[in-house]
């Protein structure tokens, strides 16, 4: 338990944040999820999950790199659906 009125705050606002991120990469997952299971993917679902990617990249909630791996995928499953 914390000792301190700042460890304390910081205990609340990590809660805070882990379940707002928790629900964002749960969105992302049920996203991919659907884009995946149709056999050709739609365009605008696709562009859709990438800039949900992109969004959850710049705010942290996943890392820049892993963002890019997921969309580079992405991006090859369209190209090959044309």
């Amino acid at each position: 338990m914390a000792n301190t009125r700042s460890a304390t705050k910081r205990a609340r606002q990590t809660l805070k944040r882990s379940l707002r991120n928790r629900s964002v990469v749960t969105r992302l997952r049920t996203m991919q999820k659907q884009a995946r299971s149709t056999q050709t993917p739609d365009a605008d679902q696709i562009r859709a999950l990438i800039s949900a990617i992109d969004k959850a990249a710049k705010r942290g909630i996943i890392h820049e790199n892993a963002a890019n791996r997921r969309k580079a995928r992405l991006n090859k499953a369209l190209a090959a659906a044309k």
